[in-house]
């Protein structure tokens, strides 16, 4: 397995008009009352460890007594957007626990932790500093995977609800091992389907720490799926294995599940699954995934080297002139997402 490198600092492309237009006729740009620079303004921090005393990369910052107050409401204020239609009379019953801060990584974003103190349940949003890639990583994921996403940008700002779920590198080293033969089964189909998806919409950088497991108990049995909840590389490198998880050192345990549970023709028959699944979402999505394309096309999120490696190497993996024909990353994701679609529609014509 070869070791992949990306980008090491890839830049973040603000967010246009004419997207800011298309979030707007999509609900997804609201008016909040705090920015993602407010939160830059604390005072100090504490490093936050995992339950095996190990760094997790993140620290528990903290604010001035004067400044504290303010941010605490405001970021109540955003939950109750994000989770419900903004009504303030929740508020007294919600508790700010935590406000971490993440220094790995290209978003460095803050984890907020929300605490209903009636019933101590609780749950997570991100405040990111908004950035082009992301959000059309996010779009695309709420309309091409089975997942809804919930998010909003407001200026220069991004809220992301959090994608619960056990953490790719952390069920491959601790819990993999425990499934019975059918869960390995089920979890290397699985890499199968997430792998052809996020080839097939351009998501870059799967490693296992940019993915969680998420196990759902039906009936005598688990189910798991996987979701990707990392969108910051959409479309932005021009290697055409970033797009593919199976080329990363980090989900070779994943592809030697895959090779020791299937045959070639189930490896095939589940990449047909998915993409004739990615296939009829996108007949949904008609309009959506159009208007959001338009947008794609008439911006920048990468540069010319990445483009011009990125068309080639579609262009030799599916002999498709229309690859090499794209003038940048939205034309080449355009054309990657109509050559599925033209081959799932000539499928079905062929069995008319």
């Amino acid at each position: 397995m070869s070791d992949l490198k990306i980008s090491k600092k890839k830049p973040s492309y603000p967010i246009n008009d004419k997207l800011h237009g298309y979030l707007t006729e999509y609900n997804r740009n609201t008016r909040i009352p705090i920015s993602y620079d407010d939160l830059l303004r604390f005072q100090g921090s504490v490093t936050v460890y995992d339950k095996y005393e190990k760094d997790t990369l993140w620290i528990r910052v903290y604010y001035n007594e004067f400044e504290r107050e303010e941010i605490d409401l405001s970021l109540k204020r955003v939950y109750t957007n994000l989770h419900s239609d903004g009504n303030e009379k929740t508020i007294p019953f919600l508790n700010v626990d935590a406000i971490d801060y993440c220094t790995f990584g290209n978003s460095k974003p803050f984890r907020v932790k929300i605490r209903n103190i009636l019933n101590d349940n609780y749950t997570y949003f991100y405040v990111k500093k908004a950035d082009a890639s992301r959000v059309y990583g996010l779009e695309l994921e709420h309309m091409l995977s089975p997942y809804n996403l919930n998010f909003m940008v407001y200026k220069d700002t991004l809220i992301e609800e959090h994608i619960a779920g056990i953490p790719g590198d952390e069920f491959i080293s601790n819990m993999l091992v425990d499934c019975t033969d059918s869960e390995k089964s089920q979890i290397a189909k699985e890499f199968v389907k997430f792998n052809e998806r996020c080839m097939i919409r351009l998501l870059g950088d799967m490693r296992s720490y940019n993915y969680v497991i998420v196990p759902t108990h039906d009936f005598d049995h688990v189910v798991f799926k996987i979701r990707a909840i990392d969108f910051d590389q959409q479309s932005y490198e021009g290697k055409f294995n970033v797009y593919r998880p199976q080329f990363f050192k980090e989900n070779y345990t994943m592809v030697e599940l895959v090779s020791e549970k299937f045959q070639k023709e189930s490896i095939d028959q589940y990449k047909i699954e998915e993409r004739s699944i990615v296939a009829k979402r996108m007949i949904s999505y008609h309009d959506r995934i159009k208007a959001l394309l338009n947008c794609m096309i008439n911006d920048s999120i990468s540069n010319k080297t990445h483009i011009d490696l990125l068309k080639s190497k579609i262009y030799d993996y599916t002999l498709d002139l229309k690859f090499k024909r794209s003038k940048n990353m939205g034309e080449i994701l355009k054309n990657a997402l109509e050559y599925v679609k033209r081959n799932y529609q000539d499928m079905n014509t062929k069995q008319l």
